[in-house]
């Protein structure tokens, strides 16, 4: 495969995880925020302010779930190449 291919992949497949993170924090936070059956066409305070700290800690932990993934990949890969190292492959 191509460079510029991988690399449109990848795109795409960020586009699609942002997405997905995006609809479940949208269903989560609805669900835990707001009344099944709906009283007012507006969001009352209390909706609002909960939906307002839902979002900030689905995001807060989802940031902290990429950074601790990552960190988890890179120490994975180090291992690798510690590996192939001391068994003399490439």
């Amino acid at each position: 495969m191509d460079p510029l291919r991988a690399q449109q992949l990848a795109a795409e497949l960020e586009v699609d995880m942002m997405a997905d993170m995006y609809n479940r924090m949208t269903q989560a936070c609805h669900r835990k925020c707001v009344p099944p059956h709906y009283k007012d066409a507006e969001l009352s305070k209390g909706e609002s302010i909960c939906l307002d700290r839902c979002v900030a800690k689905y995001l807060e932990v989802h940031e902290r779930m990429g950074k601790k993934l990552t960190e988890l990949s890179l120490q994975d890969e180090e291992l690798l190449k510690r590996m192939q190292q001391s068994t003399g492959t490439a």
